[in-house]
């Protein structure tokens, strides 16, 4: 057997073989063949497809993937097949909802088939022994007649008379394949005695053939197809199913809404993009510098300042300069801005640069991202590295620094190359973030970015809804990659849409960045070119005398240049240059000749010998050197040229002495001829320069205006036009293309596709994108280290408008104002005035933060409360207690059980009580806890008398047995645990009940339980039966009703316990416990505002822990000394206990309905779900309360309330003092009234009602007359007493003790700096709202009337 993964037989293109070949051969022992032919059965074949996806399939153009359609048989069906090829054989398998299922299917070519016009016909289900075989119909290819292309198919299905639809649907899959095998004798593939079987998948192709040979198989899977000939008839079904339709629409409207917004943006973008010639420069200074200046991307990175800058060189420094620009704003996050600054002369190599700037604005703080210098008489570049902030507030809070230059080293650490690697790719190479930040200079604009996006976008919605829904075959090999898992067939749909998508639109991205503006020619200079000739054919006829004076100031500032600059070399020169020989052309160029040989005979001609003899030259030095002191000679250079240009334009008609115009001529090219010596030595060592100087290149450069750069390598300027044809066509095409998708989906289908298109997209453009870029900046900056440098040319030059008259920059009044740096007395001011500003924002949000919690708070609070259920409780106990007194026997409980509370709990309406509107949820039942016999011991007079003792209820004395009726002591101790009998004691886990707190004592959830059934029979019939067998006795201490109710009109849950209780004196007091709860919340406006309160209060907490986190940080263990800061955390801990109550009691009340659902004919307990909504209202209640003591910090910002709240903390002391005294009196007077009149006044039956009482008397509110009449001397001592001590005498020193501290603190009260930012806050908003406001401190009146003004003034610089 032979397996090949290419055809052999690939000469031969007729077959049309794309899968697999195999060869299945017989042969005897000694190697000779066996002929297999004309057998009688057909030998089975599978030829397996994913080997042919391994190594076949991946590189063909066409995707082949499978299509599956769920046709409803309601009536007629239909879909579309395509036959690639005429001896193609069509595989046509179903798989029906019901079995058996019959009917026909029709199959038409060009239109839809009849039942007398098809192509073929069959009637299902066939013949066979599975399901497979009975729903699979091959369609041969002498059925199909050769008709290739698109098929209809009509299914029909087959019911009985009088029915005229089935409930039945069908799955169709429709597989394209055959098989052929090479024919030796005419050396071609052919297909007989081969045909393709039933069990073809479409990952497998069967072959069922009479014979051996070489076989091989052609595979085609129909992809997700649709017609566009039917557009008609599939935009008629937009109503039902809009929804691609609409989404496409509205990605086109929006795009063009956005175009919109890009257009402003690129015009915006062009005016930042220019060089801005300051205004400030001197026009007598020609040496220029072009200054970069980059904004970094922080938050509020961008400043309001006006900036001034100044270069430091080895050799001299700049003049200060405004950078400013009336045409664009500057100093934006994350811009780029240049400037033009000329110097009088080279500065030497750069050591720094001086930033400053006034701190004025709205927003006065900047932060510095990094700076680059550019000399355009060399380009040499210089880099600075500052990534600092330039601000009073933030960073090393200053407005003034310098920054040195940067060395290759800092520039190539991997911190500054990934941020400037991640920068660059997210702000210009990445295609979506890049629309909202890309280069202002880029030629790539904001509108074609965004049609790429769009393009792009559309593209990719085809894609992925072509390919939506495959069916995958489970049998498929998976690939491991650690913990990615995935199928050829997902990798290969992957690719095929990467093939359809991206190099469209890669190649319309290509064009639009390579493409140069149509205003830049590829030679840019020519333009420029044309303009200079202009202007010189202009100049050429000027007035002679006035040209001539314009070369006479050329030379003169040359010569004074040339004097400034190297008057420590030779000082005697300075005097050669006098005013009176000015006039004089050519005795000022003679001057500068002797002054010119004269250096290069001193040895300054900047030239670097070779050693004589063993010497050793090292060319980095040298070229440093070199670099460093040829820079002024060059520019001299430039200057002596243009002189010479402009002589040769003048000629010697504009001289009178024309002897005089040749000898000036003649002088300037001999100085050049020297400067050329000095710059190009022909007999010395040559140095590769970085960029060789030649005086051609001097000649052509000299002069102003645009930067000139040939554009190799750029597409021309029309081939915009080419990419612009291109989004439309991928955008028209693609969108058309996917509404025909989305309609012949349906709608949920196109639902669920468009929300895993755009769940995807999301997490492709948030997570997977910005990964892919951050990773290949960390590969750039470890690896490639390389510094990518900005492009600067092709730039415009703009010159700043002039106000006025040119800056004199040795005016003091200019320097003194805006050149100067400000002095350390105006930035201690200004620092100082910026942390009021802030202390004052940062108190106007302490305020609205705390007024926005409390807000939430209190919404929070009573959003949980329903004032209904105040209603509901009074009602309902006013219901059950209306016969029920505090006195009440055995049998008065009888009675009140069988009429009052069987009335209201089974009243005329059937499983409600009372009036009819809540609901009996579950059964109600009656638990008693009783006590043991002979649980005290009587006294031992008494005992003949009173023979049993029974004891009050207490835990120890509780009886927990198990009895038979009528509490006669069961026989049998091994009863059944699920036994529910009213003798049997049952424990609070049984139960489901809760601890109860009475009046009396404190019970627990246990006890003898009996339920009262569903209605009023059962429930009598319960009673008589409890009353007849004595279930109440003497040992009864507790009696409990306990059930639930439901009312719909409130929506709320009512837990009802009613209790009977006796302290063993035979008589029983009533008590009752109501709690109403909301367990199903409404959904009304309200529910929805008070969740939104909740999230919010969320928040907010959230946001304080935040807050106290860090100072907790700050200060460590300090932090728990304060006050203030316990509080905070207080309220913290508490909100995160509401929260994990809050969601307890969810859980709980779910469990409990949950439990009534399967249990409706049980006692339903909700008392769980009712213990944590009360914890939960206890710790709002508490938070409410802190909260509100909270509110006391803020009222330090007043003065007054400042004075007070510091007068208590002064007198602190003393009233511990006194607390603890009138806490000793309070616990002396409670105990002495216990003592005397606990055991006949209810207000002093315990020592916790005495104390209460005693408190109450301090307040005025006491009842005299029930101490008065029981003994009046006693209580009139024991009340007067009180009265005197506590009221008089120490209420009144503790009074004097808070007047005291108050007074002293008005004398040594200090204000403190919160009152200065009140006043401070306070004129921002009266200033807000255009009201004056008048500070108190700011004018103090003397004895004499005249006013002291004590405020700090702050005076702006114009």
């Amino acid at each position: 057997m032979l397996s090949l993964a290419k055809n052999p037989f690939s000469w031969n293109e007729k077959g049309n073989i794309s899968g697999l070949i195999g060869s299945l051969s017989l042969s005897t022992e000694d190697g000779s063949g066996i002929p297999v032919e004309n057998l009688s059965e057909d030998i089975e074949l599978i030829v397996d497809f994913y080997f042919f996806l391994r190594q076949i399939w991946l590189p063909r153009p066409a995707g082949e993937q499978v299509n599956t359609t769920v046709l409803d048989l309601g009536n007629y069906s239909t879909t579309i097949i395509d036959v690639p090829s005429a001896d193609t054989s069509l595989v046509i398998k179903m798989e029906p909802s019901l079995d058996p299922l019959p009917f026909k299917l029709y199959l038409g070519f060009t239109d839809y088939p009849t039942e007398t016009n098809y192509v073929a016909m069959a009637q299902m289900p066939l013949q066979g022994t599975t399901e497979e075989e009975k729903y699979t119909w091959i369609v041969q290819p002498e059925e199909l007649k050769g008709n290739t292309g698109v098929h209809y198919l009509v299914v029909r299905p087959i019911v009985g008379p009088g029915i005229k639809s089935i409930n039945a649907s069908l799955s169709v899959t429709p597989i394209a394949s055959s098989c052929r095998f090479w024919d030796e004798s005419i050396l071609d593939w052919s297909t007989t005695g081969c045909k393709v079987g039933v069990k073809t998948t479409p990952m497998a192709t069967q072959c069922l053939c009479n014979h051996l040979t070489f076989f091989g198989s052609s595979f085609f899977v129909t992809p997700n197809l649709v017609d566009p000939s039917q557009t008609a008839q599939l935009f008629a079904t937009f109503a039902e199913n809009p929804v691609v339709v609409c989404f496409v629409g509205a990605l086109f409207v929006t795009y063009l809404l956005v175009v919109v917004w890009a257009r402003r943006k690129d015009i915006q973008d062009t005016a930042k993009v220019k060089v801005t010639v300051l205004y400030d420069n001197n026009p007598k200074d020609e040496y220029r510098y072009l200054l970069c200046v980059r904004t970094g991307h922080r938050i509020g990175a961008s400043t309001s300042s006006q900036v001034i800058a100044t270069l430091l060189g080895a050799e001299g420094n700049s003049e200060p300069h405004h950078l400013t620009d009336q045409r664009k704003p500057l100093f934006e996050r994350g811009a780029v801005d240049m400037f033009l600054i000329t110097t009088p002369s080279f500065l030497g190599e750069l050591q720094g640069i001086r930033l400053w700037h006034d701190n004025s604005g709205s927003h006065p703080a900047w932060y510095v991202a990094n700076i680059m210098v550019q000399d355009l008489q060399t380009e040499q570049k210089w880099n600075f590295l500052c990534n600092s902030w330039l601000a009073l507030d933030m960073g090393d809070c200053c407005i003034d620094s310098i920054f040195p230059v940067s060395t290759e080293e800092e520039l190539k650490r991997f911190s500054n190359l990934f941020f400037m690697k991640t920068t660059r790719d997210f702000c210009d190479g990445h295609l979506w973030y890049s629309v909202v930040s890309r280069p202002a200079g880029s030629n790539f604009t904001c509108v074609q970015r965004v049609s790429c996006c769009f393009s792009l976008l559309l593209c990719t919605m085809l894609t992925s809804i072509m390919f939506y829904g495959i069916p995958t075959d489970p049998s498929e090999q998976v690939m491991d990659l650690g913990q990615f898992e995935f199928t050829w067939q997902q990798f290969m749909v992957g690719v095929q849409s990467s093939l359809i998508m991206f190099p469209i639109n890669v190649l319309i991205v290509s064009i639009f960045r390579n493409t140069r503006p149509r205003e830049t020619s590829c030679c840019g200079g020519r333009k420029k070119k044309s303009k200079s000739i202009q202007k010189d054919g202009t100049s050429s006829q000027m007035d002679t005398k006035a040209f001539l004076d314009i070369i006479t100031k050329d030379v003169t500032r040359l010569a004074d240049l040339l004097c400034k600059t190297s008057k420590n070399n030779i000082p005697t020169t300075e005097s050669k240059f006098g005013p009176k020989e000015e006039s004089e052309i050519n005795t000022i160029l003679s001057k500068m000749e002797d002054f010119i040989q004269e250096r290069h005979k001193a040895g300054d001609n900047r030239r670097f010998h070779l050693p004589e003899s063993g010497g050793h030259v090292n060319p980095p030095s040298v070229l440093e050197a070199t670099k460093k002191k040829s820079n002024k000679t060059q520019h001299l250079y430039r200057k002596l040229c243009h002189i010479d240009k402009e002589l040769s334009l003048l000629g010697p008609s504009s001289f009178q002495n024309p002897h005089s115009y040749s000898q000036a001529l003649k002088q300037v090219q001999n100085m050049k001829r020297l400067i050329e010596d000095q710059l190009f030595p022909p007999t010395h060592v040559k140095v590769d320069e970085p960029k060789k100087f030649r005086p051609a290149e001097v000649a052509a450069s000299d002069g102003k205006g645009k930067k000139t750069l040939c554009c190799h390598g750029m597409l021309p300027w029309w081939f915009v036009f080419v990419g612009w044809l291109l989004v439309i066509a991928t955008s028209v095409v693609s969108g058309y293309f996917t509404m025909l998708y989305g309609l012949k989906f349906g709608k949920q289908r196109s639902i669920s596709w468009l929300v895993s298109m755009i769940i995807s997209f999301f997490q492709s453009l948030l997570f997977i994108q910005p990964l892919k870029v951050i990773c290949l900046a960390v590969f750039f900056a470890l690896i490639i280290r390389k510094v990518e440098e900005e492009d600067l040319h092709n730039v415009e030059f703009v010159e700043e408008k002039r106000t006025g008259e040119t800056k004199d920059h040795d005016a003091s009044g200019m320097k003194r104002l805006l050149y100067e740096p400000p002095p350390p007395e105006a930035i201690e001011r200004m620092r100082r005035n910026k942390i009021m500003q802030q202390k004052a924002h940062a108190l106007l949000k302490e305020i609205l933060t705390y007024i926005g919690f409390l807000w939430m708070l209190l919404l929070v609070a009573y959003g949980q409360r329903d004032p209904n259920a105040f209603y509901l409780n009074q009602h309902i106990r006013s219901s059950f207690s209306g016969a029920a007194s505090d006195s009440m026997s055995l049998e008065d409980v009888f009675t009140w059980a069988n009429t009052t509370l069987l009335t209201n709990l089974f009243a005329e309406y059937p499983g409600f009580i009372t009036d009819g509107n809540s609901k009996l949820v579950g059964n109600a039942r009656v638990r008693q806890l009783r006590v043991k016999e002979d649980s005290c011991q009587t006294a031992g007079l008494m005992h003949p008398l009173v023979a049993d003792c029974n004891a009050p209820y207490s835990w120890d004395v509780e009886d927990m047995g198990s009895y038979d009726t009528g509490w006669n002591r069961s026989l049998q101790d091994n009863i059944s645990a699920s036994t529910s009998s009213p003798w049997k004691y049952q424990t609070q886990t049984q139960l489901r009940g809760r601890l109860f707190w009475g009046k009396t004592a404190f019970y627990r959830g246990g006890g003898f339980v009996v339920e009262l059934g569903p209605d009023l029979s059962n429930a009598s019939s319960t009673l008589e039966y409890l009353f007849e067998n004595k279930w109440l006795d003497m040992y009864t201490r507790a009696i409990f009703v306990e059930f639930t109710v439901y009312n719909a009109n409130v929506n709320l849950f009512c837990i009802i316990t009613l209790l009977m209780e006796t302290t063993a004196v035979g008589v029983f007091q009533f008590y009752s416990e109501l709690q109403s709860i909301r367990l199903y919340q409404s959904t009304d406006g309200l529910f929805f505002f008070v969740m939104a309160a909740e999230i919010i209060y969320l928040l907010f907490i959230l946001y304080y822990m935040f807050l106290q986190a860090k100072l907790m940080r700050l200060q460590r263990w300090d932090y728990f000394r304060n006050k203030l800061n316990l509080l905070e955390l207080s309220i913290i801990l508490l909100s995160m206990s509401a929260v994990a109550i809050f969601i307890r009691r969810t859980l709980l009340g779910n469990r409990d309905v949950a439990y009534y659902q399967t249990h409706k004919d049980q006692f339903a307990s909700f008392y769980d779900t009712a213990t944590a909504d009360q914890q939960l209202q206890y710790l709002i209640a508490f938070l409410v309360l802190l909260a509100t003591v909270k509110c006391w910090n803020l009222l330090r910002l007043n003065p007054k309330m400042n004075l007070l709240t510091a007068a208590l903390q002064r007198a602190w002391t003393d009233i511990s003092s006194f607390l603890l005294i009138f806490g000793v009196l309070f616990v002396a007077y409670s105990v002495t009234s216990n003592l005397i009149y606990g055991w006949k006044l209810s207000s002093y039956k315990t020592f916790s009602d005495s104390l209460l009482t005693v408190i109450s008397l301090q307040a005025g509110i006491f009842n005299y007359d029930e101490v008065l009449n029981g003994d009046p001397v006693l209580g009139g001592l024991l009340v007067g007493s009180c009265v005197v001590f506590m009221t008089f005498v120490l209420l009144n020193l503790l009074i004097s003790l808070v007047l005291v501290a108050l007074n002293r603190e008005q004398l040594l009260h200090k204000p403190s700096e919160e009152e200065e930012v009140v006043d401070l806050l306070l004129s921002n908003i009266f200033s807000l709202i255009g009201i004056r406001y008048k500070d108190k401190k700011d004018t103090m009146t003397d004895s004499s009337g005249f006013a002291l003004n004590n405020t700090k003034e702050i005076t702006k610089s114009p």
